[in-house]
């Protein structure tokens, strides 16, 4: 398996500062295309209001908004993130998103309300929680560039490679929920730290509202569902990773648990987000992305597609020719996890070059959330109450 940004065994600091003087090269290039884009989106609007200019011509004209297009306007853009046919964020606002994600800062309303709620579960030494301070989210950012950069094929950018941690501007936004083990970590000043050991990043509707959108929005177009359950609470859930050795029953069951209980608190109705499958070519994924298809495919008033010109057909085989025992076992655990508590998938697959996956969209209203499941972790999320 192909692995990038590993750590390097001994500090160097030629090492250090060679990689500073590409993060610098890189930031520096990403800077002038990001202001050369803006620019060049200012110009064209600035065209299409005088009446010159190619975005007069029909392709693309700048149009008064309607009522109902403003209300679901936020959906329609994602934080630093392009969506096809639409502006990228200002520069200026970018760079304090991005220095919010590099430094662990949230907004106000991504914060826990209840400071003493922050603990949502325990089970033996490990517990799960809600991040608290800007060092708790470097910590998961931290987590996550190990297992996607470091262990899996993702490539990092100048920033993420220098700080050796996975971050967007989503993280600015999100509540970060961490799974930690008291009986593992370093010892400070005496006392143990625990070890950040799995991270769920979670994007609760109206936070996103406020802020530009979900992450999802970048490979596929959730407006429908949203429109179509405007009575709903809607979750988004990301950047899902456990370490290797604590990839078992235990941690995956406290990291569901953590979530249950969030969902409970905050009373949502449905969830969804983006999962992936390992590689970047879809004809070899032909069977689980075609077992998803014809057996998970979500029905109508719950389907999203996959954004114009991303979109990747995940029938690719005939379901007669499925082997359904393989294709389980072709599937991530995670995505077998969602099934399991009754979650569809949206309409088509994104492959995602940067962190070498194919994407697919896993929908999980909480009214079609087997009872078995609702038992098991308790109705009030009891089962590893603190």
């Amino acid at each position: 398996m192909k692995r990038t940004g590993q750590t390097d065994p001994s500090f160097s600091l030629p090492a250090l500062f060679g990689r500073g003087i590409d993060v610098a090269r890189d930031l520096a290039r990403d800077f002038a295309r990001d202001l050369s884009r803006d620019l060049s989106w200012d110009v064209a609007r600035d065209d299409a209001r005088s009446g010159f200019g190619p975005a007069s011509s029909g392709l693309g004209a700048i149009r008064p908004m309607s009522r109902e297009s403003a209300f679901h306007a936020p959906f329609e853009k994602t934080i630093g993130r392009a969506v096809p046919g639409k502006p990228a964020m200002p520069v200026p606002q970018k760079l304090v998103t991005d220095f919010r994600a590099y430094s662990g800062i949230r907004y106000k309303d991504a914060l826990p309300p209840d400071p003493e709620g922050l603990v949502l579960g325990r089970l033996g030494a490990l517990e799960v929680r809600l991040a608290r301070t800007a060092r708790d989210v470097r910590r998961a950012q931290r987590l996550r560039y190990k297992v996607f950069y470091e262990e899996m094929s993702a490539v990092p950018d100048g920033a993420a490679r220098l700080a050796r941690r996975d971050m967007d501007s989503f993280d600015a936004i999100c509540e970060h929920l961490l799974v930690l083990d008291h009986d593992a970590g370093k010892m400070v000043l005496g006392r143990r730290k625990p070890k950040v050991v799995g991270t769920y990043r979670l994007l609760r509707q109206e936070v996103a509202q406020r802020h530009g959108g979900f992450y999802t929005q970048g490979e596929f177009d959730v407006n429908g569902i949203i429109a179509a359950h405007a009575n709903l609470r809607f979750l988004e859930l990301g950047r899902s990773c456990v370490l290797k050795p604590y990839r078992n029953k235990r941690t995956v069951e406290l990291l569901w648990h953590g979530v249950w209980t969030y969902i409970l608190r905050n009373k949502i109705d449905a969830m969804f987000g983006c999962a992936s499958l390992e590689g970047t070519d879809p004809a070899a994924l032909a069977l689980p992305l075609s077992f998803l298809h014809h057996n998970a495919l979500a029905p109508d008033e719950w389907r999203a597609r996959a954004v114009d010109g991303r979109h990747v057909s995940m029938d690719r085989m005939p379901k007669a020719e499925i082997n359904p025992k393989a294709a389980l076992q072709a599937l991530p655990p995670l995505i077998k996890g969602y099934l399991r508590l009754g979650g569809f998938v949206g309409d088509g697959a994104v492959v995602d070059h940067q962190f070498g996956t194919t994407d697919v969209l896993i929908i999980l209203p909480v009214s079609v959330i087997s009872p078995r499941y609702v038992e098991h972790f308790g109705p009030t999320a009891n089962r590893h109450a603190i």
